[in-house]
């Protein structure tokens, strides 16, 4: 894969894991809206511990990817939209 496709996948990521959110827990902001850097936990877009658990619940469905509860990984993959989009897109890669 070229650097160009990878850049693209990963942008095409974002924008479908932002839709994901916003879809799974009814958010009242455009998918679009959602900053790639902007915190998904507590400040920034404000989501709790459930909402995680609910994100991860459909990502992992969505893209048939075992997310454990208890990994220690959990609070780097999910700070931001980017960290989020960049772990599907590397383990979708790998798997």
């Amino acid at each position: 894969m070229s650097i160009e496709n990878s850049v693209a996948s990963g942008a095409n990521i974002q924008q479908e894991v932002a839709a994901l959110i916003v879809e799974a827990l009814n958010l009242d902001v455009a998918p679009a809206d959602i900053q790639p850097d902007e915190p998904l936990y507590g400040e920034g877009l404000g989501l709790d511990s459930i909402d995680i658990l609910e994100i991860a619940l459909v990502v992992s469905k969505h893209y048939g990817l075992q997310l454990r509860a208890d990994s220690e990984d959990n609070h780097r993959i999910f700070s931001t939209l980017r960290t989020l989009s960049d772990y599907i897109v590397a383990a979708k890669r790998a798997g």
